[in-house]
């Protein structure tokens, strides 16, 4: 079946895709409108985050998509694209302890939709970069606005969490989190097509600006949406208050500024499982841009359509996470799914035809659905309610600490053993951390 999505002649291509988004709307039309039994006092919420998470995936399927093979294009080494993702973990875990606290001093709404607006006006600087600087001068002013986008971003990145739980009941965690994959899904793979056919189309690099040009204008709107999102009046707490654990506005000592009371709890087996698995996500993510453009030599449009084809089988995998959630549990679900994401770098990394790279994306779209549904409300069923943001700054401090040390290591790796044996080394790391979640989280 994936043959049939690579040896079309050309000129069928666009009705190929359009038969694809045609039938992932018909799809998404019916999953968002059959749930009539949602309370009304719960909708405005769930439609804008499911609007924000639409227009989040235009960004995250035009600018953030290709941003890694633009600077690949570029001349970009290893090591620099390794520093796009681990300069933003740099600040992260300098800040995101104080940025707990201040979120947790301020109403969350507010402070998660102005860090975002902080946060995404950084992509309409993009834009202009080909206009002002040579191509290795771009290359470390992207660095540069990536560093200086990561200090929104981290009281975003907390905040949001916190958002998400007060604005979504816990009963209706998972269906919130399914059908925002589905948005999401379909949202990435309109415009991931539409960028690679816009690549294919126009001249380097005036098709990669008017890529980000859409991606900043998707950020925008997903901003405009979290402005309307309202935590609720009621919540049930995912755990009680420890005692002793109070909120960390009550907090006096060093120690106790830092929540180290955090890792007496059961809390700290959740933190391991998902800094093994974020560190087996993302020791890969400099690697595949270099393996698919130098060693696959995929063109844009063909990074477009596996793109689109890995988001078709997000949507299917999340119009069945509700049911795999109450089938499995969160966290059995989370663990099994991290473990088939080994299947991505392994098939990846035994593979010469472009075929091939789309075989691999409709086989990871699939683990992807899941983890990414589960993993979350994974997190918050081990969070009392009322103390998320210095549980959530903490999960923030171990996510930028494996995206920090898996976007240095990974190039590092490959430089010393290949591209192809460490996307194996990957496979196998990603699967112990899934089996770990399942034993010990």
């Amino acid at each position: 079946m994936e043959a049939v999505f690579v040896f079309r002649p050309a000129e069928k291509t666009g009705k190929q895709n359009r038969n694809i988004i045609r039938f992932a709307m018909h799809t998404i039309l019916t999953r968002l409108f059959r749930h009539n039994e949602i309370p009304k006092e719960y909708r405005a919420n769930f439609i804008h985050l499911y609007l924000d998470i639409g227009w989040f995936g235009i960004l995250s399927g035009s600018a953030v998509n290709f941003i890694n093979v633009y600077a690949t294009r570029l001349g970009a080494t290893g090591f620099q694209i390794g520093l796009l993702g681990a300069v933003s973990a740099v600040i992260s875990l300098l800040v995101a302890i104080p940025a707990g606290r201040w979120i947790e001093k301020r109403n969350t709404a507010r402070a998660v939709f102005w860090s975002s607006v902080l946060y995404r006006l950084g992509f309409f600087l993009w834009i202009p970069l080909p206009w002002l600087f040579s191509d290795q001068v771009q290359i470390w002013a992207l660095i540069v606005l990536t560093f200086l986008m990561a200090i929104p971003l981290t009281p975003l990145a907390v905040g949001f969490s916190a958002l998400f739980a007060e604005a979504v009941p816990t009963d209706w965690r998972a269906h919130v989190a399914g059908v925002r994959n589905i948005v999401l899904s379909i949202a990435f793979m309109a415009s991931s097509l539409l960028s690679g056919y816009i690549l294919k189309h126009m001249s380097f690099p005036a098709g990669y600006q008017v890529v980000f040009g859409i991606g900043a204008f998707g950020a925008a709107m997903s901003s405009f949406h979290l402005f309307f999102v309202r935590p609720l009046q009621k919540d049930t707490p995912a755990l009680p208050a420890q005692p002793g654990h109070g909120p960390a506005k009550q907090a006096t000592s060093p120690f106790q500024v830092l929540r180290l009371d955090i890792w007496k709890t059961r809390f700290r087996n959740v933190l391991l499982g998902l800094f093994g698995f974020h560190f087996g996500q993302y020791l890969a993510i400099p690697i595949f841009p270099i393996y698919n453009v130098r060693v696959l030599k995929l063109t844009d449009d063909h990074i477009g359509i596996g793109t689109a084809l890995f988001y078709l089988t997000v949507l299917l995998g999340s119009t069945q996470l509700r049911r795999m959630v109450h089938r499995m549990g969160h966290k059995n679900l989370t663990g099994w799914s991290v473990a088939s994401m080994a299947a991505y770098p392994l098939i990846l990394s035994l593979s010469t035809e472009v075929w091939q790279y789309y075989a691999v994306s409709l086989i990871g779209g699939l683990s992807f659905a899941l983890v990414s549904g589960s993993y979350a409300n994974y997190m918050l069923e081990h969070i009392p309610a009322n103390d998320r943001p210095p549980h959530l700054a903490w999960y923030n401090i171990i996510l930028n600490a494996a995206v920090l040390i898996g976007s240095l290591a990974g190039p590092v790796i490959a430089d010393q053993i290949g591209l192809s044996q460490a996307l194996l080394v990957i496979a196998v790391l990603r699967f112990l951390s899934g089996l770990s979640i399942v034993k010990w989280g």
